[in-house]
């Protein structure tokens, strides 16, 4: 396969890469300066490279050589593209962690001298994200269980960070995950099949959200349902209709922390009537973006310094504001 051309950009500027869908409005282009002012890399500017979902090939290589070759790019964060990318690029990195070899996804590409080094960090950050929501023996407290719209790079890291749980206590008993593709529902399904679990795993191929409603109501008490589709951000919508009913307790996350948020607007409507706790994606955004920027700057992110840098953003997450309130 020939290699893609790339751009030599931000002259003299180390620059970090930042491989998504819609990147010029993440609030992580006003965070970013923040933080590389913090940790002490204040040069380091931050370019996005905006690909269509499930893009050509030869677009996810040309973003990889774009850090591999151009002597200004430092690495880069990958966010809905992280399976199809790897998929695309595999041969063009020297190095792949093992989360991402068993994961088959990048979310973290980095550089130390000419090895070019992909990581998969969101079964890191979706476990500290998950574990700082549930707290320890969540699932055998309740005998709640795991229902994932969407079968992507989220989906498969949480699934390798809850199998991986020594108690038994922070395992769920099932772990339900629902697709419009089967592609994606079998990467998953191969990456479980790698491992020893005592986690029941179910997958399903459905696009009608209709159907959704009727599986997420035959959930027990204190499920925990995730929107990991992209929908209400990446695309219009919501993998439910405003008629589906939440188990009785749940604990419904929203992995995005902008766009429309249907899935969020849903969710809050049943806090009163269903006891929902609602949570939004803007702690996974901050654990994931960290993870990364630790990894690309190969500096230790410490819990103080996680800490700092999380009050550091604070002040420029966007609003959640309920349908039918001003903006």
């Amino acid at each position: 396969m020939t290699e893609p051309t790339y751009a030599i950009v931000n002259k003299n500027l180390p620059t970090f890469y930042f491989i998504g869908v819609t990147t010029r409005q993440s609030s992580i282009n006003k965070v970013f300066p923040r933080w590389v002012q913090a940790l002490g890399r204040p040069e380091v500017v931050l370019e996005g490279i905006d690909c269509k979902l499930n893009d050509d090939p030869q677009a996810y290589r040309a973003a990889v050589a774009q850090i591999k070759y151009d002597p200004n790019s430092i690495g880069g964060l990958v966010t809905a593209h992280k399976i199809n990318l790897l998929n695309a690029a595999r041969d063009m990195f020297d190095y792949l962690d093992p989360y991402a070899q068993i994961c088959g996804e990048v979310s973290s590409i980095s550089k130390r001298g000419a090895i070019l080094r992909g990581h998969a960090k969101d079964p890191i950050s979706s476990g500290l994200s998950l574990d700082a929501m549930l707290g320890s023996g969540y699932f055998g407290r309740t005998g709640a269980s795991i229902l994932c719209f969407g079968a992507g790079g989220s989906a498969v890291a949480m699934a390798l960070h809850l199998i991986n749980k020594q108690d038994a206590g922070g395992r769920p008993k099932r772990f339900i995950v629902v697709n419009r593709s089967q592609g994606r529902l079998d990467h998953l399904q191969s990456m479980v099949s790698t491992q020893t679990t005592d986690i029941e795993f179910e997958y399903i191929c459905n696009s009608d959200p209709r159907r959704n409603d009727a599986i997420m109501v035959t959930m027990p008490p204190g499920t925990i349902v995730i929107n990991a589709t992209g929908m209400g951000k990446d695309t219009p919508g919501s993998p439910i209709t405003d008629d589906g009913i939440f188990p009785e307790h749940a604990i419904s996350w929203e992995l995005n922390y902008r766009g429309e948020l249907d899935f969020w607007h849903q969710s809050m409507a049943q806090v009163e009537t269903r006891d929902v706790i609602v949570e939004d994606g803007w702690l996974y955004f901050l654990h994931g973006w960290t993870q990364v920027v630790a990894e690309v700057l190969d500096i230790e992110l410490t819990a103080e310094r996680f800490a700092t840098l999380s009050e550091l953003a604070a002040d420029l997450r966007p609003p959640l504001v309920f349908r039918g309130e001003d903006k």
